[in-house]
C-alpha cells in the first residue's frame, strides 16, 4: 500500500511540475524560472501532499488502492484542470491508450459494432452491423445476430465494453464466436482471425444526386485528408462534379494538421487556414501549401451544434475565404488547443496551450466562465445568434459579415431534426433491427427493393407481437421515416452498412436542404471568380 501511494504521489508531483514548466516542452527550449515561481510551486506541492497525508491517515475508511487511484486520477488532477477550462484533461493509462487508438484510426479485432439489449430481464448483446471487408463481414455475420459466447465464455449479463475487449486482440490470433440467428435451429459458430480494423473518418461518400457528391466526415484522425482526397478523386472519375455537400454534423474534431490539409483541397495556395495564439510558444499561422486542383464547383458544408474543434477550423476557413456556404446550426465553439504531454505510467495530460482563430480573425472558442461542465456541454442555445449585438463581427474576403466568439455561425440556418415520440419508442425498442432479423428468416431483398404496403403490414404485425405500443395513426404520421429505417436496416443486413447509410442519407431532410442551397453556393463561387477592380488613393 505504501509503495502504491508513493507512486501515485510521485505521479502527481511530476504532473504538477510539468504544469509549471510546460512552456519548455512546447517551445523546445528551457526558460529560467524566477525564484518566486519556484517557491510558489514548492508551496503548492507541499500543500497538496499535506492534505493528502491527512486524508490517508484520518479518512473514515482505510485508503486502499481503489481509493488512492480515484483520489488522484479521478479527483485531484481532473479537478485542477477543470477549474482552468473545460477541455484540459488528464488521461489514465486506459483512456490514454484509447485516445492514441482513436488518433491512429485503427485497431486489431474482428470488425463489428455491437449493442446491448435487455431481453426477458437479461442483458444480451446483438450485432448492430459488421464493418465491410473485416473478418466478421467476410465470415457472414449479420446484423441482429445474438452473441452467445466468445471463446466458450457465455456473454449473458456482460456489458458491450467487456465483450468488445474479448473480441479485440493481436493481429493473426483466433477468436471463436458463437451466434444465435433467428430462423436457425442451431447456434452458428465462427472461427475469426483478428486483423487490423480501419475506422475511416470519411465513412460515406457517394453521388447522392446526378453530379452532386455527398461526403460525411466523422472526425479528424491521421488519415482524414487522404480519405477526403480519395473521395474527391472518386467523384471526379464518375464525371464532372456539379456540387458537393460536406457533412460535418457531430464531428468532434481531432488532429489540427488534418484539418489544415483537408481545407487545402478547397482553397488556393497561400491562403490562411487557421492561426493559433498562446502564452509560451510563438504564434503559428497555417497556410495552404499546394491548393485546390481541377475545376471549381459549389460547396455546401452542413454543420450542427456538435460540430467542434478541427471541424470548425475547416468550416471557418472555407467560410472566411468564401469558398463554401455554411448551413445548419451554430457550431459548438471549441477553439482551445490542447497539447498532449506524456506524464508517467502511460498517462497523458491534454493541456490548453493556444487559442484558434479563423483567417478573418474570429475566435472560435465560446465563453465558458462561471458555468458548470454540464451547462457548458449540454445547456446551450441552439438558435442562430446573428442578431446578438455582443458577438464580434468580422468580414470574409468578399466583405460578407461573419460572427466570432462562439463557434461558426452558418450562412443559412437549418433547424435540427426533431424526433417524435413514436420514433423514440421504435428506436428504444430496437424495433427495426429486430424486425429485420425476423424478415430475413423468411425473405430476401434485392437492390431494387421497395418498402410496400405489405411490408408495412408485416411491420405492424411484428410491433403488436412484441407489445410495442405504436398506433396505426402514429405509423401513418411517420411513414416516410419508418420506410427509410426499415429499408436501411434490411440493406445493412444484406449489402453492408454503407448501403444502409446511403438510404438514411437520401431520406435526411437536413441533407436535402443543404443540397437545395447549392445554387447559392454557386453564386458565391462565381462572385469570388470575378476580377476585382483596382482602386487607387490620392493624397
Amino acid at each position: 500500500m505504501a509503495s502504491r501511494t508513493h507512486r501515485a504521489l510521485l505521479s502527481v508531483t511530476v504532473f504538477l511540475g510539468s504544469c509549471g514548466i510546460f512552456g519548455a516542452v512546447v517551445g523546445q527550449k528551457v526558460s529560467a524560472q524566477s525564484a518566486s515561481d519556484e517557491s510558489s510551486l514548492r508551496d503548492s506541492l507541499k500543500s497538496f501532499t499535506s492534505v493528502y497525508s491527512i486524508v490517508e491517515q484520518n479518512y473514515a475508511e482505510k485508503m486502499n488502492d481503489d481509493h488512492t487511484d480515484k483520489a488522484i486520477y479521478d479527483g485531484a488532477i481532473p479537478g485542477m484542470l477543470h477549474v482552468l477550462d473545460p477541455h484540459s484533461n488528464f488521461y489514465d493509462p486506459k483512456a490514454y491508450a484509447q485516445m492514441r487508438e482513436d488518433q491512429h484510426g485503427r485497431y486489431y479485432g474482428v470488425g463489428m459494432t455491437i449493442q446491448p439489449q435487455l431481453v426477458d430481464g437479461v442483458m444480451k448483446t446483438f450485432v448492430l452491423y459488421p464493418y465491410e471487408g473485416t473478418p466478421s463481414f467476410k465470415a457472414g455475420i449479420r446484423p441482429g445476430d445474438l452473441i452467445v459466447s466468445v471463446d466458450g465464455k457465455p456473454t449473458d449479463g456482460l456489458d458491450s465494453t467487456a465483450i468488445a475487449m474479448m473480441l479485440k486482440g493481436p493481429r493473426g490470433t483466433h477468436v471463436l464466436v458463437t451466434m444465435s440467428r433467428e430462423g436457425k435451429d442451431k447456434p452458428l459458430t465462427f472461427d475469426l482471425v483478428r486483423d487490423e480494423i480501419p475506422r475511416p473518418s470519411v465513412d460515406l461518400a457517394f453521388e447522392i444526386e446526378p453530379g452532386i457528391g455527398y461526403m460525411h466526415v466523422t472526425n479528424f484522425q491521421e488519415t482524414t485528408a487522404h480519405e477526403v482526397g480519395e473521395a474527391l478523386d472518386k467523384f471526379r472519375s464518375e464525371g464532372p462534379l456539379k456540387g458537393l455537400v460536406i457533412d460535418l454534423r457531430g464531428n468532434p474534431g481531432g488532429l489540427l494538421n488534418q484539418a489544415v490539409d483537408m481545407s487545402s483541397k478547397f482553397l488556393q495556395k497561400g491562403q490562411v487556414v487557421v492561426s493559433q495564439h498562446g502564452r509560451v510558444a510563438a504564434d503559428q499561422v497555417y497556410s495552404v501549401t499546394s491548393g485546390e486542383q481541377g475545376p471549381k464547383y459549389p460547396v455546401v458544408v452542413l454543420v450542427n451544434r456538435n460540430t467542434a474543434s478541427a471541424a470548425e477550423i475547416v468550416s471557418g476557413a472555407l467560410q472566411d475565404h468564401d469558398r463554401a456556404l455554411i448551413v445548419g446550426e451554430t457550431t459548438f465553439g471549441k477553439g482551445l488547443v490542447q497539447t498532449v504531454f506524456n506524464i508517467s505510467q502511460n498517462t497523458g495530460l491534454a493541456l490548453t496551450t493556444f487559442h484558434y482563430y479563423t483567417p478573418s480573425g474570429r475566435l472560435i472558442q465560446r465563453p465558458y466562465d462561471n458555468m458548470s461542465l454540464y451547462d457548458y456541454y449540454y445547456v446551450r442555445d441552439a438558435s442562430n445568434p446573428k442578431d446578438n449585438a455582443n458577438r464580434e463581427v468580422k468580414l470574409t474576403d468578399e466583405g460578407r459579415t461573419v460572427y466570432g466568439g462562439g463557434g461558426i455561425t452558418p450562412d443559412e440556418h437549418i433547424d435540427p431534426i426533431k424526433t417524435t415520440h413514436p420514433e423514440e419508442v421504435l428506436l428504444q425498442q430496437h424495433a427495426f433491427l429486430n424486425f429485420s432479423r425476423r424478415y430475413f428468416a423468411k425473405n430476401t431483398v434485392s437492390k431494387d427493393f421497395v418498402v410496400t404496403d405489405a411490408v408495412i403490414s408485416d411491420f405492424e404485425a411484428f410491433l403488436k407481437s412484441k407489445n410495442i405500443e405504436v398506433s396505426d395513426a402514429d405509423i401513418q404520421a411517420n411513414l416516410v421515416w419508418i420506410k427509410a429505417e426499415i429499408k436501411s436496416d434490411l440493406f445493412t443486413s444484406e449489402f453492408g452498412q454503407l448501403e444502409g447509410m446511403k438510404i438514411r442519407a437520401e431520406w435526411d431532410p437536413q441533407i436535402a436542404k443543404a443540397i437545395g442551397y447549392l445554387p447559392q453556393a454557386q453564386a458565391l463561387e462565381e462572385h469570388t471568380l470575378k476580377p476585382k477592380a483596382v482602386t487607387t488613393a490620392s493624397k
